[in-house]
C-alpha cells in the first residue's frame, strides 16, 4: 500500500513538473527578478548585509525606491532596449539624491549586470552599443556621487559591465544564428512541400491527359462500332436503330467534352498528343534507348504475358521509364536490370541499379511522387529505396484486372 502511494505521488509530481516546465522555461528570469527585488527592498529596509553605510530614511520610502530598480526588467520583452536602459538612468538619477542608495546593496549590482547582459542580447547592434555606453556612463556618474569610490572601483565596475555585455552579445549572436538556421530549415521544408504538391498536381494533370487518350480511343471505337451496326440493321428494326443512334450520339458528345477537358489540363505550349500511348509491350525499346545512352541494362520477363488494361499498361511503362531515367541521370549507375513478372493476376516491375543509391538525385524524389500517384490510381503498391548491397531499387505491383 505504501509503495503504491509513493508511486502515485511520484507520477503526480512528474505530471505537475511536465505541466509547469513550459512556464519555468519562459519565465525563470522573471522569477529571479522578482526575488531580487524583494531581497533588495528588505535589505534596504533592514540592512541584511550589515554594512554601516546603509542609507538612512523612512523604511517604506526606501523600499518603494527600490521597485524601479528591478521591476522594469519585467517589461524587457515589450521594451528590449528601454527596460534595461531605464535601470541605469534611474540609478544615475537616484545617485544625485543619495549616493549610498546605489552603491550599498549588492542586489543593485546584480540588477545592473543583468541589464548589461540584456543590452548585449539586443538584435539591433547600434542599440546594443548605445546601451553599453549608457551602462558605462552610469557607472562613472554613480561612482562620482559616492564618496567611498576609488579609481580601482571605476575600473573594476566598468570591466565587469563590459564582460557581461560581451557575454550577452555573444549569446545573442549565437541565438540569432540558431534562429536563422531554424528559419532556413523551415523555409526549405515549406519549399519542399510546395514542390512536392506541385509535382503531384503536375503528375495528376499528366495522368488525366493520358487517360483522355486511352478513354477517348475506347469511346471512338464504341462510336464507330455503333454506327457500323446501325447501318447493317433491317428497316423494321427501328427500335434497335434508335438505341444505336443514341449510343453513337452520346459517344460523339463524350469525345467532344473530353477534348474540352484535356484542353483545360494541357499547358499552352503543349500540342495535342497524336502518337499512340506507349505500352509495356514496348519495354524492349525503352531498354534499348537506355543502352544507347550508355547504361548497360538487362531485361528479364517472367511468367506468361497477358493483355493489360490500357491504363495499367501505360503506368507500368512509365514506372520502368522513371527507374531507368533515375539510373542514368542521377544514380551514376554502371549497370541496371529490369524485371517484368506476370503472376497471380498482377504484374510486378523491378528496376534496380548499382549506382549511388539516392534514386532521385537533385530532383528531390518528385519523380517517385508522380509514380506513387499513378500506382495509387490503379490500386497498386510501390516500394523504392537503396539496396542493402548498394544501388537503388524500384519495385511496383499492379493488379491486372
Amino acid at each position: 500500500m505504501r509503495s503504491a502511494t509513493c508511486s502515485a505521488t511520484f507520477i503526480a509530481m512528474k505530471a505537475l513538473a511536465l505541466r509547469l516546465w513550459p512556464y519555468a522555461r519562459d519565465y525563470w528570469l522573471d522569477a529571479l527578478i522578482v526575488v531580487n527585488a524583494v531581497v533588495l527592498a528588505l535589505d534596504m529596509a533592514f540592512g541584511f548585509s550589515g554594512d554601516t553605510d546603509r542609507p538612512t530614511g523612512h523604511t517604506w520610502l526606501l523600499m518603494l525606491a527600490t521597485l524601479p530598480v528591478c521591476l522594469p526588467l519585467l517589461a524587457r520583452r515589450r521594451f528590449p532596449f528601454g527596460a534595461p536602459a531605464f535601470v541605469f538612468l534611474y540609478l544615475t538619477a537616484v545617485s544625485f539624491v543619495n549616493g549610498t542608495f546605489v552603491a550599498y546593496p549588492f542586489s543593485d549590482f546584480l540588477t545592473a549586470l543583468t541589464a548589461c547582459a540584456l543590452l548585449g542580447l539586443l538584435q539591433d547592434r547600434r542599440q546594443s552599443v548605445v546601451g553599453l555606453g549608457i551602462a558605462l556612463g552610469a557607472s562613472v556618474i554613480v561612482g562620482a556621487n559616492d564618496p567611498s569610490q576609488t579609481t580601482g572601483d571605476y575600473v573594476w565596475t566598468g570591466t565587469i559591465f563590459a564582460i557581461f555585455w560581451l557575454a550577452g552579445f555573444g549569446l545573442g549572436l549565437k541565438l540569432r544564428q540558431v534562429t536563422e538556421a531554424e528559419e532556413r530549415a523551415a523555409r526549405a521544408e515549406r519549399e519542399r512541400e510546395e514542390e512536392a504538391r506541385a509535382a503531384v498536381a503536375e503528375e495528376r494533370t499528366r495522368i488525366a491527359r493520358e487517360l483522355h487518350d486511352i478513354v477517348g480511343h475506347s469511346v471512338s471505337v464504341m462510336t464507330v462500332q455503333a454506327a457500323g451496326v446501325r447501318s447493317l440493321l433491317k428497316p423494321e428494326q427501328e427500335r434497335e436503330r434508335e438505341a444505336l443512334q443514341v449510343i453513337e450520339q452520346t459517344g460523339r458528345e463524350a469525345l467532344a467534352e473530353m477534348r474540352r477537358l484535356v484542353g483545360v489540363l494541357r499547358r499552352p505550349e503543349e500540342a495535342p498528343a497524336l502518337a499512340p500511348q506507349p505500352s509495356l509491350e514496348h519495354v524492349d525499346k525503352l531498354v534499348a534507348q537506355a543502352r544507347e545512352a550508355g547504361l548497360p541494362v538487362d531485361l528479364r520477363v517472367e511468367g506468361d504475358p497477358v493483355q493489360l488494361p490500357a491504363g495499367v499498361d501505360l503506368t507500368a511503362y512509365r514506372l520502368v521509364q522513371e527507374g531507368l531515367t533515375n539510373a542514368i541521370k542521377h544514380a551514376n549507375a554502371e549497370r541496371a536490370e529490369v524485371v517484368v513478372s506476370y503472376r497471380n493476376g498482377t504484374v510486378e516491375l523491378t528496376v534496380s541499379d548499382d549506382g549511388s543509391g539516392d534514386g532521385g538525385g537533385e530532383s528531390g524524389g518528385h519523380g517517385l511522387v508522380g509514380m506513387r500517384e499513378r500506382v495509387s490510381v490503379y490500386g497498386g503498391s510501390l516500394d523504392a529505396g537503396p539496396r542493402a548491397d548498394g544501388g537503388y531499387e524500384l519495385h511496383a505491383t499492379l493488379p491486372v484486372a
